[in-house]
């Protein structure tokens, strides 16, 4: 029983909701990273290849692209060591609240550091939810693009042969381009053969999957504000309460 015992104290000190937002905050930025950095690579081909004939007219969004490739290796480096700090948080968090070990306790220090914790946290959700909006608009030029090549194929099998070189997709709406670029645009025939590469549905796919990380992501942070703030609270009643955990 004395191993039993001991086995379920130390099960109860385990912080179960800080685990899952670590696992899930690892995935998702592991999707963001990985899948960013390869549709970004992507992007530049892609780009080039269809909707920029001036290599001037690609130069700022082939910089963007560069420098926010570096970015990414920073947030892949600075996550996976956040996550252990919030980690190792929620094991002191825990353990403070259930009064796990006998000797411990919880000290003004350690109280400071979680509420440090939960506002850098909170800044960091509200700056991801941004990030979470940008991944969005590249998913939604592809599902646009999808879209405006399934129309052009059905207007080709049509009586309506004609109508399919109204159907354009204009890469300078989203901002990849500035609005002088040219051509910038694609229409009929060229547009439905530019979605048969393979170079389009890697790009397409990558997009969503950095999409998917970033939304994981977002939900771990989250967690985390939820997790490290109600631990706090217990703390600090515990000490309004006297009471050493």
């Amino acid at each position: 029983m004395g191993c039993y015992d001991c086995c379920i104290r130390c099960l109860g000190a385990v912080p179960y909701t800080s685990l899952l937002a670590t696992l899930l905050c690892y995935t998702g930025v592991a999707l963001f990273c990985g899948g960013g950095h390869e549709a970004l690579t992507h992007t530049r081909t892609f780009i080039e290849l269809y909707f920029a004939r001036d290599v001037q007219d690609f130069t700022v969004l082939a910089d963007f692209i560069k420098y926010f490739q570096y970015v990414i290796y920073g947030l892949a480096s600075f996550f996976f060591l956040y996550g252990l700090l919030l980690l190792a948080e929620g094991f002191y968090t825990t353990s403070a609240v259930k009064q796990t070990f006998g000797e411990f306790r919880s000290t003004q220090f350690g109280r400071c550091l979680s509420l440090t914790l939960i506002i850098l946290t909170y800044i960091l959700a509200v700056i991801w939810l941004v990030v979470f909006g940008f991944t969005a608009v590249p998913v939604l030029f592809f599902i646009n693009m999808e879209n405006a090549c399934h129309k052009v194929n059905i207007l080709s099998e049509t009586t309506l042969f004609n109508q399919q070189s109204r159907v354009c997709m204009d890469a300078r709406m989203y901002g990849f381009l500035p609005w002088n670029a040219v051509p910038g645009i694609v229409c009929g025939n060229t547009l439905g053969n530019i979605c048969k590469t393979p170079e389009f549905y890697m790009t397409y796919d990558l997009y969503i999957c950095a999409f998917a990380g970033a939304g994981i992501t977002l939900l771990a942070l989250f967690i985390y504000v939820v997790a490290t703030t109600y631990n706090y609270a217990i703390l600090r009643f515990l000490g309004r309460k006297g009471i050493r955990c």
